[in-house]
This record gives C-alpha cells, sequence and structure tokens, in this order.
C-alpha cells in the first residue's frame, strides 16, 4: 500500500498568518489543528483553515516542497492559494466528503 504525503498551507484569515505542514493523514491532522490539540504556532495564531494542499507519493519530494514553501515570501504563498482556491475557501470539508 502506497502512502500519500500531503503538503498543507493553513491561515486564520483572508491573506492572514500562514502556516506549513505535511502530513500523511491530512483530515486528522487539521482536525487537530482545528481543534487547538496541538500548541504551539497555528494554537497561537488560531490557524485552523485549511486552504491549500498537495498530495506527493514521495516522503522526501514532499518535505522537500514544504521546505521550500517555508522560505517563499507571502506575495508567493497567496498568489499559490489564489490559483487553485480563489476565494479562500476551507477545504477541510472537502475532504470529509
Amino acid at each position: 500500500m502506497e502512502t500519500t504525503f500531503y503538503v498543507y498551507l493553513l491561515t486564520n484569515a483572508d491573506r492572514g498568518v500562514f502556516y506549513t505542514g505535511v502530513s500523511t493523514d491530512l483530515q486528522r491532522r487539521i482536525f487537530e489543528h482545528r481543534n487547538g490539540l496541538i500548541a504551539g504556532f497555528t494554537k497561537t495564531y488560531n490557524l485552523t483553515r485549511l486552504v491549500w494542499y498537495a498530495p506527493f507519493s514521495d516522503a522526501g519530494l514532499a518535505f522537500e516542497h514544504e521546505k521550500r514553501l517555508k522560505r517563499w515570501r507571502r506575495a508567493r504563498k497567496i498568489a499559490l492559494v489564489e490559483k487553485d482556491n480563489p476565494h479562500w475557501l476551507d477545504l477541510y470539508e472537502g475532504l470529509n466528503s
């Protein structure tokens, strides 16, 4: 069975604070963020809205992409989100359907 790795962006508002993460269980991980189960940056800034994610079949590529996104300037992250999610919808609900 092949594992899928997800690189994702969370925010607290349109064009708000960003958090970049990676997980093999995106649904569970976002649930943890949304319910304040993870102490730290995401809980402090109430980063609960999933606005972008991408699947990877290779762990190395996923972690490399996560690190690359973390180095990007805000404007580039905003452009990435707006390309795929122009209305800044919370994509978490779509994970549950």
